[in-house]
């Protein structure tokens, strides 16, 4: 079976509908691989509305592509993509590549966390030559060259831990979601966690300032602890941030800040699907599903 037929099957699955009136009933047109609307006739190519949208690049690289994102716990920078498909040109791959983490990010965005969760914040090392030359670079924390990004993490406790393996804690991890934000205001971080979380969870987070907010819609419970006690009060979040920082570094080495989203969508998209079988599938439903959006909810 050919990757646009096998493309079309998925997006039948998930469901055409049409632009013009919302139908859902359509023919399939099959000189002309498009569907007509039975209502209204308008008719819808099959990239329209998902993620191949205005691309020029054939059903057979997206392919490609997916399945290299989704074969391992990691991930492929965009000059080894372009390898391993011979493509001429760095450009159009690139692009592809962020139009996939972007509805990764879309997917996931579609659910809220639950529950009892740990809140902190991690600062990523990324790159922006206009905001470089702005003014003289800071060092630490504050320095221009970082990125603020909020985590969250289900954390749920369990009984009868193991604890006698190294690193080892009484909490099971659930979901995670990674949110990057300008400041650490409390109105900014109470803002992207409501839009992130169920109202009323329970949150475990440090003593921070910027939290305060966060107990008129939640059950908040901030503990001041010094900064080597951290991984102890929030195990996930910091083991979250610290892998999600070495793949970074070890598969693209150097992010522009406005595209640093996309990279921690692809990280929390796979790692929230580790136990199923087929990411593949599930890649391809919100390639289907969602027309993509470079810079996601931080410039949308």
């Amino acid at each position: 079976m050919s990757c646009k037929a096998r493309f079309r099957e998925y997006r039948e699955k998930v469901g055409v509908t049409c632009k013009r009136c919302g139908g859902t009933e359509h023919y399939w047109k099959r000189n002309r691989e498009q569907w007509e609307c039975k209502n209204c006739t308008h008719r819808t190519t099959l990239k329209s509305g998902t993620v191949m949208e205005n691309s020029k690049l054939t059903f057979q690289y997206w392919f490609v592509a997916m399945h290299l994102l989704t074969a391992t716990k990691k991930s492929f920078s965009a000059k080894e993509v372009q390898r391993q498909l011979g493509h001429k040109r760095y450009e159009p791959i690139w692009a592809m590549l962020h139009k996939i983490r972007s509805v990764m990010g879309l997917r996931d965005g579609e659910y809220d966390l639950c529950g009892e969760v740990e809140l902190d914040d991690g600062f990523f090392e990324t790159v922006s030559p206009d905001r470089d030359r702005e003014q003289p670079l800071k060092r630490g924390r504050g320095s221009q060259r970082q990125t603020t990004v909020l985590v969250i993490a289900e954390s749920e406790k369990v009984e009868n831990a193991d604890n006698g393996k190294r690193h080892s804690t009484d909490r099971k991890l659930g979901y995670v979601k990674m949110k990057v934000v300008n400041s650490l205001k409390m109105k900014e971080v109470a803002l992207k966690v409501n839009d992130n979380l169920t109202k009323g969870s329970c949150i475990i987070s440090d003593g921070s300032s910027s939290y305060n907010e966060l107990g008129r819609t939640h059950d908040h419970h901030p503990k001041a602890v010094p900064p080597k006690e951290g991984p102890k009060l929030l195990p996930w979040v910091h083991k979250t941030i610290s892998n999600a920082k070495r793949l970074l570094l070890d598969v693209h080495h150097r992010v522009d800040d406005d595209f640093l989203e996309n990279y921690l969508n692809e990280f929390c998209f796979k790692l929230n699907r580790r136990y199923f079988d087929n990411l593949f599938d599930r890649v391809m439903i919100a390639a289907v599903s969602y027309r993509w959006n470079y810079l996601g909810e931080r410039y949308g």
